[in-house]
C-alpha cells in the first residue's frame, strides 16, 4: 500500500506518517521538505507532485494555512490566504489526487474545530475549515473507483498547546495517539464523506 501524505513532516503529519510507515510505503510531501516538493496553493505544483508519485493507494492532507487576526484588521487579500491554500488547496488536491487514486483509495482532507466552535481571531480560518467540511461531503456523492474521501477536524492538540493555548481557554487538548488513530480510521474505515471530529 502506497500512502502520500502532504505535510507529513509537520506537528501532526510526522506522528501520523511514522505510525503509517510501521506497515506501509510512505511518500511524504511538503512546501519546504519531504521527497516530493509541493505547493498546495498552487494546482500545477500538486499535479507535478503527483506525476512523480505514480499510482497510490491513499492520499493524507495535512497541510494548508489561514490568516488568524482580528476580524476588524482582515483585509480581503488576507482572506484569500485561507482560500487558496487551505480550502481551494485541499479541494485541488482531492480533485486532482484522484486520477492518481487506485481503486477503492481513500483521500483523507484536514480541517479543525474552528469550523464548529471559532474562537477570536479565527475569522478565517473557520469560513474555510467549514468549507472544506462542506465539499467533503458533498464530493463524496459523486466518488467513483470505489474511492473514497473525508476530513478530519481537531482539536488543539497536545503538542501545540502551549503555543495556543491562549486563544483556546479551557479546550482540553487532544492527545497524540487520538490524533494518530484519526487519521488511521479515515484511511483504513469505510467512511465516507464523514467530517470525522475528535474535539
Amino acid at each position: 500500500m502506497r500512502i502520500l501524505i502532504i505535510g507529513g513532516n509537520g506537528t501532526i503529519g510526522n506522528p501520523v506518517a511514522t505510525k503509517f510507515a510501521e506497515a506501509y510505503e510512505v511518500i511524504i510531501a511538503g512546501r519546504n521538505s519531504g521527497e516530493i516538493n509541493i505547493d498546495i496553493a498552487d494546482s500545477a505544483s500538486i499535479r507535478a507532485a503527483f506525476e512523480k508519485t505514480g499510482k497510490l493507494d491513499a492520499i493524507v492532507c495535512i497541510a494548508g494555512e489561514a490568516k488568524w487576526a482580528a476580524f476588524n484588521d482582515l483585509s480581503e487579500e488576507d482572506y484569500y490566504i485561507g482560500l487558496r491554500s487551505k480550502l481551494m488547496g485541499q479541494v485541488n488536491v482531492a480533485r486532482i489526487g484522484r486520477e492518481f487514486l487506485n481503486p477503492g483509495g481513500s483521500i483523507t482532507l484536514s480541517t479543525g474545530i474552528l469550523a464548529d466552535d471559532p474562537v477570536l481571531m479565527t475569522t478565517s480560518a473557520a469560513m474555510v475549515n467549514g468549507g472544506v467540511h462542506s465539499f467533503v461531503q458533498a464530493a463524496a456523492l459523486e466518488m467513483e473507483n470505489g474511492h473514497r474521501i473525508n476530513a478530519v477536524s481537531l482539536g488543539m492538540v497536545e503538542a501545540a498547546y502551549e503555543k495556543y493555548k491562549g486563544y483556546f481557554p479551557g479546550h482540553n487538548p487532544v492527545p497524540m495517539d487520538v490524533t494518530v488513530n484519526a487519521y488511521v480510521r479515515s484511511v483504513f474505515g469505510t467512511d465516507n464523506g464523514k467530517v470525522l471530529r475528535f474535539y
